[in-house]
């Protein structure tokens, strides 16, 4: 259930791509507005009848082009509301940029010798946002009948939380007292502690959920760095630093540095470059190809104008771009035919795709389907590109099936024609007759989970730090439209090696499982790895202290505006 949400998930925000134009003139509005937003809007009145007196350089700002859905942690299921309520709350765990699970409101915990019973020891020091709610004091520290709460929500069938799958693996979970919380597992699942870092598992309080009912998608109240000030929905978000947050730097100071952050939702992609380049907004974290060839030279670095005005980073990104090829197919089909998918795989050179249709960004998927950025990830020989080999296997499928004009079809949607275009063009000249249909991104997500699609391009992103995320698509009890098994691979011996890894507590012993599994799906071919994807921040000069992590999370608790 929750790997199928995933893949629904990246295939909703590449068809809100290919609505930009169309929303473009519904937030026109949006678009006048934005020198008020960013020049006006921060000298509002803050608290009560107290007026702020912070300056532009202590506010972020940021776009995002599309509206925010709900400041609600049970439906933080895409990035953009990600992004904004890991402002605003905090879980047990919390992943570093390294994806490494850190303490967050729970100090420490232990883990039985089973790896069934996770207990959970909370700080004493964690406050609610203030709020009138909450009484006299308009707080109140959050013990573990908080988290008990949170979590129950997440499984309220009334609540509709997408991200209920998130604790389909757990048997039961209790709070023993204000400090203890504790969980056990149906079975041992080592990849636990990153699940528990999504903001799905964010912890609220219950006074506000059942004060404000539906409401509280937009009147957010948690333990984050910083709490709610303004929603204007298409328009605004204003968060404002929270005085009571728990966390201290190094040094000892209050996080957040920040005094605000302003979030505005230009559609238009060329507009949010111009206002970046302009200084209006401090922050951009994509590339479109409307303007990817002005910033960047074709080796993925800044152009020499924009070197002393910008800052750029890149970084692993846990998305691993790829055609799937379904196997449960018409037995005439080439593809059905092992030598052909090796063929495919030989047949096109991933380094000039990524150099001149992605500007460098991303790196050639040679290494199988697991991403770059994983700790499990080993660098092992994938598919390189070897023309000759890969006539030789065409050749040899032509003889041993007399089929001498074999042809496939690859189905995409607009915003990857590019690069499925560059493959027929390779594919021709290897003796595979190659058609490319691009159909809308919404009938494309129906064909791959009703195995109409022969050859199907499609992404898949991780939501926490584990290649269990990536081997589970190729597990036999996974098969569409039940799972997440698109091709329909099965093989036994794969079977057995990812059922022995998600039990498997040794953390080297797992990731070896991971990389044999890896290493199958590379001799037998159900997929061709086409990238491995990486994120790409752009900041002003005077912004510090914004990091980069594989999960292109925004955390914004150590930021400064010098």
């Amino acid at each position: 259930m929750g790997l199928k949400n995933r893949e629904e998930k990246i295939e909703e925000r590449k068809e809100r791509r290919e609505k930009r134009g169309s929303r473009k003139r519904q937030f026109e509005c949006s678009r006048e507005l934005l020198p008020f937003v960013l020049y006006f809007l921060f000298f509002i009145t803050s608290c009560g009848k107290k007026t702020s007196t912070f300056n532009d350089s202590q506010v972020f700002r940021y776009n995002e082009h599309s509206n925010i859905t709900s400041l609600d942690p049970a439906f933080a299921k895409d990035q953009r509301n990600i992004w904004a309520v890991n402002q605003l709350y905090n879980g047990l765990v919390e992943l570093d940029d390294s994806l490494q699970v850190q303490p967050s409101i729970a100090k420490n915990w232990t883990i039985s010798e089973d790896g069934k019973t996770y207990q959970f020891h909370l700080r004493n020091d964690v406050l609610f946002h203030k709020h009138e709610l909450f009484g006299k004091d308009s707080t109140r520290n959050v013990i573990a009948k908080d988290f008990e709460y949170s979590f129950n929500r997440l499984l309220d069938k009334n609540v509709a939380s997408p991200g209920g799958w998130v604790l389909q693996n757990v048997a039961n979970f209790k709070a023993k007292s204000d400090s203890v919380f504790t969980i056990n597992l149906k079975q041992p699942f080592p990849p636990f502690l990153g699940l528990l870092a999504m903001k799905y598992c964010s912890v609220v309080p219950k006074e506000a959920v059942d004060y404000f009912g539906n409401e509280f998608r937009a009147n957010p109240i948690g333990t984050g760095p910083f709490h709610f000030k303004l929603w204007v929905e298409n328009t605004k978000l204003v968060l404002r630093k929270n005085p009571l947050f728990f966390e201290k730097d190094e040094n000892g100071n209050q996080l957040p540095y920040l005094e605000a952050v302003a979030v505005t939702f230009l559609p238009d992609k060329q507009s949010e470059f111009l206002q970046f380049i302009q200084g209006n907004i401090d922050f951009m974290k994509s590339l479109d190809a409307s303007y990817k060839d002005d910033i960047l030279n074709t080796d993925g670095t800044l152009k020499e104008k924009y070197v002393s005005k910008i800052n750029m980073k890149t970084g692993a990104y846990l998305n691993t771009e790829y055609l799937g090829i379904y196997l449960d197919g018409e037995e005439e089909h080439p593809t059905k035919s092992k030598l052909i998918r090796q063929a495919i795989n030989f047949g096109f050179d991933r380094e000039k795709m990524i150099k001149f249709l992605r500007n460098g960004i991303g790196s050639p998927a040679t290494s199988g389907f697991i991403p770059k950025g994983l700790p499990s990830f080993n660098n092992q020989q994938g598919y390189s590109y070897k023309p000759e080999e890969a006539k030789k296997l065409v050749a040899q499928y032509k003889e041993e099936t007399g089929d001498e004009n074999p042809q496939i079809a690859i189905t995409t949607n607009s915003n990857y024609l590019d690069l499925c275009e560059f493959i027929q063009r390779e594919l021709q000249k290897i003796g595979i007759v190659t058609k490319v249909d691009v159909i809308p991104p919404s009938t494309l997500r129906q064909g791959k989970a009703n195995g109409k699609l022969p050859i199907f391009r499609a992404s898949w992103i991780a939501d926490y730090p584990d290649a269990e995320n990536y081997v589970s698509l190729f597990y036999s009890k996974n098969f569409t439209p039940n799972g997440p098994n698109y091709t329909h691979f099965k093989n036994e011996f794969f079977d057995r090696l990812y059922e022995q890894s998600i039990k498997e507590i040794n953390v080297k012993k797992r990731y070896k499982l991971y990389q044999k599994m890896d290493s199958i799906i590379i001799a037998e071919a159900p997929i061709v790895p086409l990238y491995y994807d990486e994120v790409i921040r752009f900041t002003q000069k005077n912004v510090s202290g914004l990091g980069i992590n594989p999960i292109d999370l925004l955390n914004l608790k150590r930021v400064q505006k010098n």
